[in-house]
């Protein structure tokens, strides 16, 4: 995904890095963290003192699982609950650096180490939840549940618990639980592979260019950027490019050469199903049908109704039936959307069909032919400094917030700049990193994740650490990181999760920050992406980069107009990867055909036309076979409909309104999971989200 929260990047297979004995220095994970406020000392640690510190964590959590499950007291919300929530203090914050690192700046030792930790760690979860003498005392707990005089959060958290116990096999007979621990393991092992897979296929692809005038088309600063692509690849004098969004949309849109962009289309489009070493087809099939064998072993009919059954939708034939509408109108206007370009094609003598690879070319054709809007134009009003003030100032103006640059902490990589984040009075909020440039250590698309979450523990505060990570368009050597307008929306996007973890105020640390449904937990980031456009921030933030000048209203003035430009391009798009997730997870037998085979014909049910391609092909679909989004890509758009509606509200009010702002942060920015998400939404709001605001956003309607 291009916005995504997070997803686990890990190996393919064992190598003997992960065999290197750790040095006999003191290993850091296993210390308290010296450091300003206790963030990890990420220069001190080395791959080989992570599975030392994965043991300690494991030991420390069974030895606390045991105390729980054999105390001889009678349970109590404080000795079983609120003990259980406690109890892998090490194994959290070991977790949180290494996963952090192994999608933001992974090597072959942390990808070994990943291999070898996964089955590991799902043995424990297994034991935890088919741990009998631990679920009788939080049954016991949640029958009387109503005589315990629990806070609202508290029970909130024994209901969380009790249903995770169940959802994790411990009601399964004595004779399915074995098969339960198998199939958790298989996964834990195939999801890492899938996603390794993916960022080997995408890292070992360059397309070299050798003749100058090949790049007709380009500006001066991707051609530059090609350079300097093709020099760090050990190319000189040639021009590379890559299927990173920061190199591939740019040459769809501006390259006149058709060929090359069929190549580069296809290669990116093709990743995960090359009939070579990481090829993901057999992990599709295995993912699928085990995931099938879980749910059914659990009492649901599929695994769709597994994973919805805690989201705001309930249920699949919900998301089926809202996305089904959905796509109804956006193929409409994807439809018109095509037969303008056709028009302009036929009418240069171009001669022939428009294919995939000529959409994003043409339509930036017909955007420039009906809003006289370039991208280039304004791609140089969008420094990516000037940017990340822009959203500094929205949370200001929002929220009182301040962002202090700090130059003294430790970060997770050179590239990452770090923030000490503070209320209006000055008291200290968290710390923000951000790292915004692609990499080859570093998985695709733009995520938020934290290295620790907020939570209020033995009355003391533990404040957040959150990470933004991106894949921008790199800087030149003559010229600053100028971002496109979606980039721009991007960053709003990820700061938006950011602020989600950072303004967290809750007592329990699985219920805090961005722990809530998939289908809630865009809106805070979808919300932030409205404010982008807005005429009054673009005049903040949009500075040409050489001369200062301020955005210009007439260039707003095109870039609004431009709002819904090829809306029904990318609802569609985006609406066959939801589609196409759902029928994999609605599946009632194991998946018995070629994904390839299988995907297609989902395409042709949808009608999909042939020009557009799914956003997410199934051999690189990461949010859904190694991330957190499996039976869930449908959360964007269902997470769309509450930010449309939530924005209107800062339209009626005024898009820097204190109260309505208020409101946002104390009953969404601060509440995390701690109540029923539609109950939150409403005490925001005032009443459930009405879908009209979204389809008039995106010109549907």
């Amino acid at each position: 995904m291009q916005k995504i929260t997070f997803i686990l990047i890990l190996a393919l297979t064992l190598t003997s890095a992960c065999k290197t004995e750790p040095s006999m220095d003191t290993n850091p994970l296993l210390e308290a963290y010296n450091t300003p406020f206790e963030i990890a000392p990420f220069e001190q640690i080395k791959p080989a003192h992570f599975m030392p510190a994965f043991e300690a964590g494991i030991k420390q959590q069974q030895q606390n699982i045991k105390a729980i499950a054999e105390n001889p007291e009678t349970p109590t919300f404080a000795n079983t609950i609120e003990a259980l929530e406690y109890s892998n203090p090490l194994l959290t914050k070991v977790s949180s650096v290494f996963y952090n690192l192994t999608g933001a700046n992974t090597n072959d030792s942390l990808k070994a180490i990943a291999q070898q930790v996964a089955p590991l760690l799902s043995k424990l979860n297994d034991d935890i939840y088919l741990n009998e003498s631990l679920f009788s005392r939080i049954k016991t707990l949640y029958s009387n549940k109503d005589q315990l005089n629990l806070t609202s959060e508290q029970a909130m958290l024994l209901e969380k618990k009790h249903k995770a116990f169940v959802r994790g096999g411990a009601n399964l007979p004595a004779e399915s639980k074995d098969e339960f621990r198998r199939i958790n393991e298989e996964l834990s092992i195939l999801t890492l592979q899938f996603g390794d897979n993916v960022l080997n296929e995408t890292n070992n692809y360059i397309m070299l260019v050798d003749n100058k005038e090949e790049l007709a088309g380009l500006s001066k600063g991707q051609i530059d950027a090609a350079a300097k692509t093709a020099q760090e690849n050990g190319h000189e004098g040639k021009w590379a490019f890559t299927t990173q969004r920061p190199s591939i949309t740019p040459f769809l849109q501006y390259s006149t050469n058709r060929k090359l962009r069929e190549k580069l289309f296809k290669a990116y489009i093709n990743r995960g199903d090359n009939n070579n070493q990481f090829d993901n087809k057999e992990n599709i099939q295995k993912i699928v049908s085990l995931r099938v064998k879980r749910a059914q072993l659990l009492g649901y009919k599929n695994h769709a109704a597994y994973i919805l059954e805690q989201n705001m939708a309930k249920t699949p034939e919900t998301v089926n039936e809202k996305l089904a509408a959905l796509m109804k109108k956006s193929l409409k206007v994807a439809k018109q959307e095509l037969a303008d370009m056709q028009r302009l094609i036929d009418a240069e003598g171009g001669n022939f069909k428009l294919q995939p690879w000529d959409w994003w070319y043409y339509a930036e054709k017909v955007k420039k032919e009906k809003y006289d809007l370039d991208e280039s134009e304004i791609r140089p009003y969008f420094e990516l400094n000037n940017v990340v003030k822009g959203i500094f100032y929205t949370a200001n103006n929002l929220y009182g917030l301040k962002f202090e640059r700090r130059t003294d902490l430790p970060t997770p990589h050179p590239d990452a700049i770090s923030y000490e984040v503070k209320e209006a009075d000055g008291s200290h909020i968290g710390i923000l990193f951000m790292d915004f440039h692609p990499r080859a250590s570093k998985r695709g698309g733009a995520w938020m994740s934290s290295y620790r979450k907020q939570e209020i523990k033995n009355g003391a505060s533990i404040t957040p650490i959150i990470t933004m990570v991106c894949n921008f368009t790199k800087p030149t050597n003559d010229t600053p990181a100028l971002l496109s307008f979606d980039e721009v929306t991007t960053l709003f996007h990820e700061f938006g999760h950011a602020l989600h973890g950072l303004l967290s105020k809750c007592h329990y640390y699985s219920l805090s920050g961005t722990s809530v449904p998939r289908d809630f937990v865009e809106l805070p980031s979808q919300v932030m992406e409205h404010w982008a456009a807005q005429p009054e921030l673009l005049k903040v933030y949009g500075k040409h980069y050489q001369t200062g000048e301020v955005i210009s209203d007439e260039l707003i003035a095109k870039i609004q107009k431009s709002a819904k430009f090829n809306q029904g391009f990318m609802t569609t798009e985006y609406l066959a990867a939801a589609i196409l997730d759902m029928d994999y997870h609605t599946l009632t037998e194991p998946l018995a055909i070629d994904p390839n085979t299988f995907e297609k014909e989902s395409l042709d049910k949808m009608n999909l036309i042939p020009e557009i391609v799914s956003r997410y092909r199934s051999t690189y679909f990461n949010h859904v076979f190694s991330g957190g989004y499996s039976a869930g890509y449908y959360a964007y758009i269902w997470s769309a409909i509450l930010d449309s509606d939530a924005f209107q509200a800062f339209r009626e009010n005024g898009i820097f309104d204190k109260e309505t702002a208020t409101k946002f942060r104390k009953n969404i920015l601060e509440r995390g999971g701690t109540e029923d998400p539609m109950v939150l939404y409403k005490k925001f709001r005032g009443a459930e989200p009405d879908e009209k605001a979204l389809l008039k956003d995106r010109g549907l309607i």
